[in-house]
């Protein structure tokens, strides 16, 4: 068995470690920690024994579970040097237990022997009590341990023991402390593959984190038995454990040891994991009952409930479903598909079917495909992929693999998408398909290699316009975010006029399809009036579809076109319908764009809730170049609210990133300059990002702040911002211009301010027109004029709690000649409720820290301001004020 490292275990090393702190105190106490082979028990005490405090270790072996007192006597040997020191009566009874000897003491006189025992070894110093497989001691031992368990809170020492997770380790942690080990989360699974493997394939580690799911023994094994050729991908990944796995040695034993019925019963389970318990009776065709399931719940390989069984670990469900013969498995398929087939459940009764077809079946594949229509992503790719290979037309199994490419990106598995898009476009026969799938492969790495991608999507679109309308228009829409990102249009303009001549009819998504890509080609052509009506009409064709994909899409046009709020709809929606449909991949994307359009409106706190929101769900969708984008906008929205604290965290978590993500990460970082007085650093930072490392309207949106920077750099802001018409960004055009032009500044800031009148937006903005507007008017000697302004700027501030800009507007109305004291604070903001609520709740920092993807340091930053804000001293004293 490989050493399996606590990697992951953040949350329960903070339990633990809370548990060490207050022992260092005085305050003792127990915890019983339960998990199943390979989870990581033993491996916790072994790092918890090695943090600093006195260990006194104390393993449980099977073989002496029959040797009365066996387990106190291991704990006493370590202390025998303080057993002299005791009174006579309690010196006795350890005296005999170390000697061996049956003590005529009974159970309440050894414990408290042992506990004053203890109190006199913890006066050199707080002691740990390591006691691994407390399940296996003997029984006297282990109530003694217990008894002690329940009597350490005055003493400087703690007791932290493992068990299985079976019955009789449950019946060992009955009445104490519990923490229970649950699987590792993605995150962690991947951090312990990286710290096995450095040079393990993303896709590759996606795979074992999935097929282990979560076990770390599972990981370790799977891990250490790969190939160099496997490590780098060019070689299929493991599906099962490896034959020497000592998880699956394990298992296979356990499972040796149950009785027939049983076995049956979870050959069952492990073939179809969906199955509900009561297809599992009836499929197993010899009157079993739900009892025949209690063996292999007591030994902790199931847990059963209504929904179905589980395996625990979940890993154990493949070696179930491997290590039994050929025959029984397919005879499993045969009993599940006619249950399941009885009782209306038609794809998955077809996909027994389909596993036991040894070769082609296009009446299968058909039946296959049907079904899969209404079927959610998840099932509906198994349903496609297996009728990809029962199909003996190369045609037609390249259109299935497409679509099980398609619902596999839609399911969030875009690891399983790629290797049949790779084969859709190696078959021979259908030229449109494989064009389609060399467009996909292109699609999915758009962000991160968005040059290539574009070349190749550019091509798709010209082999595919002469005979595919809905193939080009699809290619031209994903190589106008490639152009877009690049900077680069190519041959963009000349192949969407060509697809607007020859594909011109269409009912409203082809039309609005249609729409976006000529206004984009127009926009890339400098034809920018006509580009804006091309894409407001997109906006209103956008009210009449529920497609999510083309919601995203008309979402970020409504960003173009300088409509926020509306953008921001769309974006709800998007998130909305992808989640209706079971698309996970689109709804980090939707996400992203409600996030930005937020932003854009405005509305900070509503942008971080969908950038929180979207930076949850990103990973799990299979994309973790969104999650960066929804991390660094967090940043960026800090940022801009001055909240040094959260957007340096999160900036510094991004660490090295390239593309529009170093630039909205740039962006943040030279709002947080401006925010401490440094234009000069944050010029240079929006000067890399409006020479290309950002997307044309990533330029635009930059351009307010680099001229606040520079004093110059608005010019296609200016342009841009008057052809949207809308008051918040003519407000911040004039203010550009007030910036630039400064004989005519004062004219341009009140026309500024006058626009910001009729917009409706929570005032950020207009607060630092007025902040620049006050600084223009002390620094020409206009002192009263200036603090009009700056009194305004800063009560904004204030009430929105961007407190940094709130003290800029203080040091220049001091300036100014006022005199006013130190910036008070303001209610709780957004951010700091949300953490109040969590607190209150009974979140520790540390889960609030994971939920809102910040350390717990900053988290007890924000905190103690919450405890000075609301005046409360403790979380109980928050808990019972927001009850």
């Amino acid at each position: 068995m490989h050493e399996v490292s606590p990697v992951g275990r953040d949350a329960e090393l903070a339990v633990i470690h809370a548990l060490l702190a207050a022992a260092r105190q005085g305050h003792g106490g127990a915890l019983v920690i339960a998990g199943g082979y390979g989870e990581g028990r033993s491996s916790l005490l072994r790092a918890v024994a090695a943090a600093g405090m006195r260990p006194v270790v104390v393993p449980g072996h099977e073989d002496e579970a029959g040797l009365a007192l066996g387990g106190l006597q291991r704990l006493l040997e370590p202390l025998a040097a303080h057993v002299d020191r005791l009174p006579a009566a309690q010196r006795a009874p350890l005296i005999d237990v170390l000697a061996g000897r049956e003590s005529p003491a009974g159970p309440l006189m050894l414990g408290v022997s042992t506990l004053a025992l203890l109190r006199l070894a913890a006066a050199d110093g707080p002691m740990l009590i390591v006691v691994d497989d407390a399940d296996r001691l003997d029984p006297p031992s282990w109530l003694l341990f217990r008894l002690l368990a329940r009597r350490l809170a005055g003493l400087p020492v703690v007791l932290l023991a493992a068990v299985a997770t079976s019955a009789r380790g449950h019946a060992a942690a009955s009445g104490l402390p519990l923490l229970r080990l649950t699987a590792l989360d993605e995150d962690a699974g991947h951090r312990l593959l990286a710290a096995r493997a450095p040079d393990l394939t993303p896709d590759v580690a996606a795979a074992l984190v999935e097929l282990a799911a979560g076990h770390p023994a599972a990981l370790v094994d799977l891990v250490t038995t790969l190939t160099p050729e496997q490590r780098r991908g060019l070689a299929p990944a493991p599906t099962a454990l490896p034959a020497d796995s000592t998880l699956r040695l394990r298992g296979r034993a356990a499972l040796e040891s149950l009785p027939p019925r049983t076995r049956h019963l979870l050959l069952l389970a492990a073939t179809d994991p969906q199955a509900h318990p009561g297809d599992l009776l009836d499929a197993s065709g010899d009157r079993a009952t739900l009892g025949d399931l209690e063996p292999a719940e007591r030994a902790g390989l199931i847990a059963v409930s209504a929904a179905g069984v589980r395996f625990t670990p979940a890993v154990l469900r493949s070696v179930v479903h491997d290590e039994a013969p050929i025959g029984q498995r397919h005879r499993a398929h045969e009993l599940l598909a006619g249950v399941l087939g009885d009782r209306g459940h038609r794809l998955r009764s077809l996909l027994h079917r389909a596993a036991l077809v040894p070769g082609h079946d296009d009446e299968l594949a058909r039946e296959l495909l049907e079904a899969s229509e209404s079927a959610p992503a998840r099932e509906a790719f198994e349903g496609r992929r297996r009728a990809a290979g029962l199909s003996s037309d190369p045609v037609a199994s390249a259109g299935a693999l497409l679509a099980a490419a398609r619902s596999a990106m839609a399911a969030g598995r875009p690891r399983d998408a790629r290797p049949l898009l790779q084969r859709a476009s190696r078959l021979r026969g259908s030229a449109v398909v494989r064009s389609r799938a060399r467009g996909l492969i292109a699609e999915m790495r758009v962000r991160r290699a968005p040059a290539e991608s574009r070349d190749v999507l550019l091509d798709v679109a010209a082999e595919l316009l002469p005979t595919d309308p809905a193939g080009t228009l699809d290619a031209l829409l994903v190589a106008g975010e490639a152009c877009g990102r690049t900077g680069e249009p190519g041959r963009y303009p000349a192949l969407a006029r060509q697809a607007a001549a020859r594909w011109p009819l269409g009912g409203t998504g082809h039309a609005m399809a249609l729409h976006q890509v000529v206004g984009v080609a127009d926009l890339m052509s400098g034809a920018d009036d006509a580009a804006f009506g091309h894409l407001r009409e997109v906006l209103r064709l956008a009210e009449h579809v529920t497609d999510p994909v083309a919601l995203v899409r008309a979402a970020n046009t409504g960003i173009l076109l300088g409509q926020g709020e509306r953008a921001a709809r769309l974006g709800h929606r998007a998130a909305a319908s992808a989640r209706t449909r079971g698309n996970a991949f689109m709804v980090p994307e939707a996400l992203e764009s409600a996030a930005f359009a937020e932003m854009a409106a405005g509305r900070y706190d509503e942008a971080t809730e969908a950038a929180l929101d979207g930076l949850a769900v990103a990973r799990g969708a299979g994309r973790p170049e969104l999650a960066d984008a929804h991390l660094a906008l967090l940043a960026l929205l800090a940022a801009l609210a001055g909240d040094r604290e959260t957007g340096r965290e999160r900036i510094d978590t991004l660490g090295h990133v390239a593309g529009e993500i170093r630039a909205l990460s740039d962006w943040a970082e030279a709002l947080l300059d401006l925010v401490d007085g440094r234009p000069e650093a944050a010029a240079g930072r929006l000067l890399r990002i409006a020479g290309g490392d950002g997307s044309m309207t990533l330029r635009v949106a930059i351009a307010p702040h680099l001229v606040e920077a520079t004093g110059a750099g608005g010019e296609a802001f200016d342009r841009w911002a008057g052809r949207t018409g809308q008051p918040g960004w003519l407000a911040l055009r004039s203010r550009c211009r007030a910036l630039t032009e400064t004989e005519a500044a004062d004219e341009h800031f009140r026309e500024a301010l006058g626009w910001h009148a009729r917009a409706a937006e929570p005032g950020f903005a207009r607060a630092h027109t007025e902040l620049l507007y006050g600084r223009h008017l002390r620094r020409r000697r206009r002192p009263a004029e200036a603090r009009e302004h700056l009194r305004r700027s800063a009560a904004t501030f204030h009430r929105l709690d961007a407190r940094p800009w709130a003290e800029q507007a203080a040091r220049e109305l001091r300036a100014a000649g006022e005199r006013i004291g130190p910036v008070d604070r303001a209610p709780l903001t957004a951010q700091q409720e949300r953490i109040a609520g969590l607190v209150a709740e009974g979140a520790t920092n540390r889960e609030v820290a994971q939920q809102l993807h910040l350390s717990p340091r900053t988290i007890d930053h924000h905190l103690r301001n919450v405890f000075a804000r609301l005046g409360v001293r403790s979380r109980t004293e928050l808990a019972r004020l927001l009850a």
